[in-house]
């Protein structure tokens, strides 16, 4: 099909093509869905099963269930239109099943929501769920063939991990329960009931209906022993592969609790597992390897550390308890049964619980005794008398020891764990796949999804997958580094380097200074130190960034021993390793430089010794964990010492290089007992009731909170809450004020100015109350508003409660920061942790030591102010020394003062004193003669008492100050300051999840505290970076003291970025901890109302949403009223066909361009400049970084720098523009064979809701608007017409309104050469006009003719004055074709620049394995 599709662009543009036989093939299904199910058509023709069966037999198990022929039914909504809306007991056939399954793979592979169309037609899943479990127990390959039982198979692992949805869980619930132990053994049954009595009133139950359940019990039997019959066979791939897949669901069942609970005893009873580490296929090293990974996972889980029946984690006593158990019952049974075994029986337990032992005593029994052995144990039958075993040695053997052996702790495993990645996991594809990875296999990587069965499991789940997604960036930047260095072999069999790169240099020595001895109980050494001399001879900004390496920044140490003579050229289609001839890869951490004398220079304010000569040597960690398995193995196998041999170091980049310091921060948790706040913890995993955590259920709900200034007026907190009845303790309008601060003008607080909505103030509300807060935000809803507002009232109902900040981006963090600064909150109490707060846009400095210098500045002030009370009220000495003095002064001299005064004028025997004694009793007068004159109005009483009050407030509160600021009196260096602010003074800290997970031991350390945590953007952080700010300080008494979680995010925008498509698809790692809640039914406050687009707008994706209405101001406010000028409508969907014969190209694989759309694109741009638009107010956006790269080139092109026209505000990638907005976007969506990564409809939301005023989009519409999940935007999109109308002579702004007809002449602009040609008119009219020149030239837009069938002709030649004349280019050796060859020309200069993949992108998860969707 790619040999197809390079045909098809290369051929001249008039040429047909012969279509080659794959693309017939595919024109079958296509003419098929036009006649009988596609969505645009009309007439369809009456369903007829027999279709069904064609293409089923002719088109899928024909192609060998080829993944494209899939693709083109699935997408053209075959499930949906066809299948299972036509689907019922009566037409079911294998065909229909298999066709069904299929679609629904398909669905999941391309991740896209699968079980949409069932539950609009719930009645016919149980008949149909029924048929596929017979299907699947099919043991005549005549019905169902291997191929088709791993599909069912495939299908029904989805069912298993879809039990959020209701019509899922109903099927798979009767399937997997107590039920299935009927097929136990009676003697293990009876062992398993007496464990949990309370069963066996269950179990007398089930007995009773027998009868009815006989047949699912018998299902569920036969089913865990099917896989015997293929394990042992000869093996052909669809034989692995099934068993692969067998293991995988085997798996899933056992990692979900649910499932588990039953599950794990049948497993167990039927012995699979060691079943399959006998089998032929595990010992085939090829074929077998993923299916041994697969096994060594399932084994994991089967032996995992919790209660199956009452879901409890065990602790380490009690899982050495239970191999206690477990050895003292065969060392009984052995005592009392078998004389032969007396020794084993009689001897203590840790002298025979090793395999070694073990297999001394069992060995040498013949095979009858080992399984009248394993009888008594109940785990195989009785063996009567004189019948000997069907069952061969080697099973049994294996059987018994593999149960009775001691098993290393999972704690114990991970802590031997070394944490950098080797050579051996780097390359490893079954774990680290590459970035191409299509989702058709299965892997050996564990899995993210609803539930876990402990912390334990869900720390290591996301230990695992962390540690190989940074090792996939790892492997990348390694094979980037070590090529550009060109390693090959020298004449002397040595190692010479024809290149040189940035981030890795030669070794010129290595050598291990130390290896301190281990801690007690632990077998690794406490540390090994290492030295790494490398020669650095590069440009000085190079040197500089070497020089530069900070204490723990990470490097790699690598071998390389190249087979390849000098000069022979790296390519990219052969395997890395094997080309390069890598042999190691060590991680290493940075203790410092050298310096002259050999010691480590330490970082510090003082600066670095400048060193002489280009030689540098460097002190480093490396892992004690890998240091002690590489000398064990050499000194045990006699191999070489790996520490002898580097040649390479390579470093990163620093903001990709926190791996380690996370990966520890997750291990130090799974080490210590990890306390999750009690009404968090099952929510967590998983498991309960979803809402138990919302306030409404909370046993500490607040009754009365004080909502501060979140009401604008009486009004407003009516219509905040419509559906209840509000009392107010004072009528008068006038009262309804906030209390008086004092007579300054900054003494007034900063308030809230925003009318919020009346969800905006139940999410407020919520967010104030103890428990877990789910506010969901769809664009433009005042998400940053709602978070602000519940920060600054949390802080004044609770001031001695200490609220976290969490985001994902500095960007996020500082928008946040500046709304809080705006509000009514001492900015002493604000603390910003991390480097992103040099991004903020204020001269305030609110890092740590900022914020130390803002108290110490701040403390003068203040005692200034005392002093100066002092002299007003003539008391002698010096007050004003030390906080500790001012506040002897306040309690002996101010404070007797006050109350004097009150006494004086306080209401006696009801009559009030005179209104002219509250002035003139007053004893500050004289200090406050600086404050606006007069303090007291005379008026009446109450307010002059009111003003009194407020006057001794202001003076009060300059000495709370410095009570509080007394500390930093006492401690004298800056760090300790900056300790206490962060502990203790600091109530509002704001941080990234990366920092939180970066310096959690830090801050556990230092005795961090708080009480709230506020996450913005949640729905774009990871799991584990989600989980980890929960857990940054020490448990009070064995409790967590965190009291709220407040989440705000949009679960409908893009998901974390994970650069790898495995981890991504195959493992759900992109699922953020919001989106896991939303799926499991947490309540969440979904924000109703936006204020960023124009209704018109906001339709084309607030469908997505619940009940997404607009503000009132979109309405009224004019910019939102007039109309867009020089265009017809406000947005619209421009259809682009091929340029010059092509469409999409891909000059590297992923990297996809268009030309077409991106010369559209930007003279649509410049047609909007010359109009009068602000460049700044327009952004360009597209779906694929290669289309970004080229639209950058055709801007650097055809505006250059020209200031009638300018350069627009951005032009980047949707996923990278995330979370900004701008008023004009331009938006290419580059593909026209496939859909693409847009059919993740969270992608499609974000696109549309950039634009605040005008949206226009570039695209093929065809290929679009026939995809299932974009509908219900591009069926608006479509209504209007499909070529761009303009008004050319209308300029900006205009006076017109929205909706209006223009006065003007409206222009139909059929394609992009026609409108190249009229924005190049356009152009030189303008310039004529303003210079009067060249008037010969061309006549003005207005006078030409824009013919409405443009001849290609013409177009080509209007194309090519364009480019001669706008651009400074050379001109082209062919004349007709002119933009074609420079344009092409421009992007391939482009790809040139690139590295050989830059299709794998950091910004646009665009690496989607696409290579089979040519259609």
């Amino acid at each position: 099909m790619a040999a197809a599709a390079a045909a098809a662009s290369s051929a001249p543009p008039k040429k047909i093509v012969a279509p080659t036989v794959s693309q017939i093939n595919a024109e079958f299904v296509t003419q098929l869905a036009h006649r009988y199910w596609a969505p645009h058509v009309q007439k369809r023709l009456c369903f007829d099963a027999k279709v069904i069966e064609d293409v089923y037999v002719k088109e899928i198990v024909k192609s060998k269930f080829a993944i494209r022929k899939i693709m083109l039914l699935e997408f053209s909504q075959y499930l949906e239109n066809y299948l299972w809306i036509n689907y019922s007991s009566e037409v079911s056939s294998k065909a229909y099943l298999m066709s069904i399954c299929c679609m629904v793979n398909e669905k999941f592979r391309e991740n896209v929501p699968a079980w949409e169309t069932f539950k609009k037609k719930p009645e016919h899943f149980p008949y149909f769920f029924k048929c596929i479990l017979k299907a699947s127990l099919a043991e005549k390959e005549s019905e169902f063939s291997l191929h088709e039982q791993t599909v069912l198979l495939l299908f029904l692992d989805h069912c298993f991990n879809s039990l959020e949805v209701d019509l899922i869980r109903g099927q798979v619930q009767q399937l997997i329960s107590l039920p299935m132990w009927m097929g136990l053994q009676p003697a293990r049954l009876e062992q398993e009931l007496k464990k949990t009595p309370k069963l066996r009133k269950f179990w007398n139950l089930i007995k009773k209906n027998d009868e009815k359940m006989d047949e699912q019990t018998r299902i569920q039997k036969q089913k865990t022993w099917i896989p015997d019959n293929q394990i042992y066979s000869p093996v052909s791939m669809d034989q692995v592969h099934y068993c692969e897949r067998f293991i995988e669901l085997t798996i899933d069942l056992e990692a979900l609790l649910p499932t588990r609970r039953w599950f794990n005893t049948v497993l167990d009873d039927s012995h699979l597992v060691v079943h399959c580490y006998l089998s032929n296929l595990a010992k085939r090293e090829k074929e077998g390897h993923l299916f041994c990974q697969l096994l060594d996972m399932l084994k994991f889980y089967t032996g995992f550390e919790i209660n199956d029946q009452t879901g409890n984690a065990l602790t380490a006593n009690e899982m050495t308890t239970i191999h206690y158990d477990r050895i003292t019952s065969l060392q009984r049974a052995a005592f009392a049964h078998f004389p032969e075994l007396y020794d084993f029986a009689l001897s203590n337990v840790a002298a025979v619980d090793t395999r070694d032992s073990l297999l001394t005593f069992f060995g040498p029994l013949s095979s009858n005794t080992l399984h009248q052995v394993a009888s008594y144990l109940c785990l195989l039958p009785t063996l009567q008398e004189g019948e000997d075993t069907s069952y061969e040695k080697e099973l049994l053997l294996e059987l018994l020891v593999s149960r009775h052996e001691r098993r290393i702790s999972q704690i114990q495993q991970l802590n031997q764990m070394p944490l950098y990645p080797t050579e051996k996991i780097i390359w490893d594809e079954n774990i680290v796949p590459t970035e191409y990875y299509s989702g058709e296999g299965c892997l050996a990587l564990p899995k993210l999804n609803l539930q876990f069965l402990t912390l334990h499991d869900y720390l290591l789940r996301d230990f695992n997958l962390f540690r190989l997604e940074s090792t996939y960036e790892i492997r990348q930047d390694i094979e980037d580094s070590v090529s550009r260095m060109k390693p090959w072999l020298s004449e002397y069999g040595g190692v010479v380097f024809g290149g040189w790169a940035r981030m890795a240099q030669p070794i010129v020595s290595f050598t291990v200074v130390e290896v301190a001895k281990p801690n007690i109980g632990e077998n690794w050494p406490m540390r090994v130190r290492a030295d790494v001399t490398i020669n650095l001879n590069v440009r000085d900004n190079i040197k500089d960034e070497w020089e530069g390496l900070r204490k723990h920044d990470v490097c790699f140490l690598i071998t390389v021993r190249p087979t390849q003579p000098y000069g022979t050229k790296f390519d990219r289609r052969r395997p890395f390793v094997e080309q390069i001839g890598l042999v190691y890869v060590r991680g290493c951490e940075i203790q410092g430089m050298l310096d002259d004398k050999g010691r480590v220079i330490e970082e510090g304010p003082e600066p670095k010794p400048r060193l002489k000569g280009d030689s540098r040597t460097y002190r480093v960690f490396l892992d004690p964990n890998q240091y002690q398995q590489d000398m064990t193995n050499t000194i045990q196998n006699r191999t070489e010492d790996v520490y002898e041999t580097f040649n390479i170091i390579m470093r990163r980049k620093p903001k990709e290089n926190n791996f380690k310091a996370v990966l520890e921060t997750i291990r130090n948790l799974m080490n210590t007992d990890c306390v999750v706040p009690h009404w968090l913890h099952d929510i967590i995993l998983g498991y309960g009731d979803p809402s138990s955590a919302h306030y409404s259920k909370m046993p500490n709900q607040i009754a009365s909170l004080d909502f501060n200034d979140t009401f604008l007026s009486i009004d407003h907190l009516k219509a905040s809450f419509p559906d209840y009845n509000i009392k107010v303790t004072v009528d008068n309008p006038a009262l309804q004020i906030p209390p008086f601060r004092g007579p300054y003008p900054y003494n007034q607080p900063k308030r809230n100015t925003i009318p919020f909505t009346h969800t905006q103030i139940e999410a407020i509300r919520a967010g104030m109350q103890p428990g877990l807060t789910m506010v969901v935000g769809p664009p433009g809803t005042g998400k940053t508003d709602v978070a602000v507002q519940i920060i600054s009232n949390l802080y004044h109902n609770f001031p001695e409660q200490r609220t976290l900040i969490v985001t994902h981006s500095n960007q996020a963090l500082n928008q946040l920061f500046e709304k809080i600064m705006a509000l009514d909150i001492d900015e002493r109490h604000l603390l910003r942790l991390g480097h992103g707060e040099e991004e903020l846009e204020t001269e305030k400095d609110f890092s740590r030591y900022g914020r130390v210098n803002y108290v110490l500045a701040r403390r003068l002030e203040l005692l200034r102010e005392v002093g100066r009370l002092q002299e007003s009220l003539g008391v002698p000495g010096d007050v004003s020394y030390t906080c500790e003095t001012a506040g002897h002064f306040f309690l002996y001299q101010v404070m007797s003062r006050w109350e004097e005064y009150i006494s004086k004028v306080k209401v006696k025997g009801g009559k009030l004193p005179d209104v002219a004694e509250v002035s003139s009793f007053f004893p500050f007068h004289q200090y406050f003669a600086n404050a606006p004159q007069p303090i007291f109005k005379g008026k009446s009483y109450d307010e002059d008492t009111e003003i009194a009050e407020g006057c001794f407030r202001h003076i009060k509160k300059i000495f709370t100050q410095l009570e509080e600021f007394r500390a930093f009196e006492l401690l004298r260096s800056g760090l300790d300051r900056s300790k206490y602010l962060l502990v203790k003074e600091a109530k509002i800290i704001a941080m990234t999840c990366t920092h939180a997970a970066l310096k959690r031991h830090d801050l556990v350390e230092l005795g961090f505290k708080y009480d709230n945590i506020l996450m913005e953007e949640a729905a774009q952080i990871l799991e584990i970076e989600t989980f980890i700010p929960l857990l940054l300080q020490n448990p009070q008494d064995g409790f967590s003291r965190l009291k709220r979680w407040i989440m705000i995010g949009d679960h409908h925008q893009l998901p974390p970025v994970i650069k790898n498509m495995a981890f991504q698809k195959y493992s759900n790692m992109e699922q953020s901890l919001f989106t896991r809640f939303v799926r499991v039914g947490v309540p969440t406050v979904d924000l109703d109302a936006q204020g960023r687009a124009r209704a018109s707008l906001c339709n084309l994706y607030n469908w997505r949403y619940k009940n997404l209405g607009n503000l009132p101001h979109v309405q009224l406010l004019p910019e939102f009223r007039t109309a867009n000028a020089g265009f017809l409508y406000d947005f619209q969907l421009i259809n682009v066909e091929d340029f010059n014969g092509v469409g999409e190209s891909e000059p590297n694989p992923y990297f996809y361009q268009n030309l077409g759309e991106a010369e559209y694109v930007v003279a649509l741009f410049m047609y909007m400049c010359l109009l009068g638009y602000p460049a700044d107010k327009i952004s360009i956006l597209t779906t694929y970084n290669g289309q970004k790269h080229l639209i950058r080139d055709v801007i650097n092109q055809r505006c250059g720098n020209n200031p009638m026209i300018g350069r627009p505000n951005k032009v980047t990638t949707v996923d990278r523009f995330q979370g900004q907005q701008n008023d004009y976007i331009l938006l290419s969506l580059v593909r026209t064979k496939a859909v693409g990564h847009l059919r993740d409809v969270r992608r499609l939301v974000v696109a549309m809701s950039r634009a605040r005023l005008g949206l226009y989009i570039f695209a093929r519409v065809s290929l679009f608007q026939n995809c299932f999940e974009l509908t219900p935007a591009f069926s608006q999109l479509t209504a209007r017409p499909l070529h761009l109308h303009i008004v050319p002579t209308e300029y900006f702004p205009t006076a017109r309104q929205n909706g209006e007809r223009p006065p003007h002449q409206i222009h139909v602009i059929k394609n992009m050469p026609q409108m190249a040609n009229f924005v190049y008119n356009m152009y030189m009219h303008m310039i004529q006009s303003t210079r009067h020149y060249r008037q010969h030239l061309l006549p003005p837009p207005a006078m030409v003719e824009e013919n409405e069938t443009v001849q290609s002709q013409d177009t080509e030649m209007a194309i090519e004055t364009q480019s001669t004349q706008m651009e400074t280019e050379k001109e082209a050796k062919e004349e007709g074709e002119m933009t074609k060859d420079e344009g092409l020309k421009v992007a391939d200069e482009e790809h040139r620049k690139m590295p050989e993949h830059p299709g794998r992108d950091s910004d646009s998860e665009d690496s989607e394995a696409e290579s089979e969707t040519e259609k």
